[in-house]
């Protein structure tokens, strides 16, 4: 049986309702028209990231990053390539730390590289350190396996 979860378009920030049976068949957004899931990470920032973390029906993967860390950039193509694998059963997003620097502050982070794992705006696990795609899409299904 299908059931509807919501999910918060990446261009316009819709909460669209997509039928869990149909998730895997490139939804289109009601509003703009365009892929709810496009394979890639999203970019949050102070106006956009609430709304992804509590109205998104599935796992949301936010990347703590900034431009000038080494490591981050590192990891970066690897997190585009875990967002591949896994969506559209979970959503990956980046929050520039740089230039949000009051949610690098609310989310407490210390170190970067760092990803937090969320469902409907509660963190369920946290990691530090730059990792390798297959090591992310592993780390997710030990957390949310129900979501892959």
């Amino acid at each position: 049986m299908s059931v509807s979860l919501h999910v918060v378009c990446p261009h316009c920030q819709t909460t669209i309702r997509v039928p869990s049976d149909k998730l895997t068949q490139a939804p289109k957004c009601g509003q703009c028209h365009q892929a709810v899931f496009t394979g890639h990470p999203i970019d949050l920032t102070a106006a956009t990231y609430a709304k992804h973390l509590d109205r998104n029906d599935i796992p949301v993967v936010v990347d703590f990053w900034a431009p000038w860390c080494g490591p981050c950039r590192t990891m970066a193509p690897q997190f585009g390539q875990a967002a591949k694998l896994l969506e559209p059963h979970v959503r990956f997003a980046k929050i520039n730390t740089e230039a949000e620097q009051a949610l690098g502050a609310r989310f407490n982070i210390r170190s970067i590289p760092t990803m937090k794992l969320f469902l409907h705006g509660k963190e369920l696990a946290s990691q530090s350190g730059a990792m390798s795609a297959q090591d992310i899409v592993r780390w997710v299904n030990a957390i949310a396996p129900s979501a892959t």
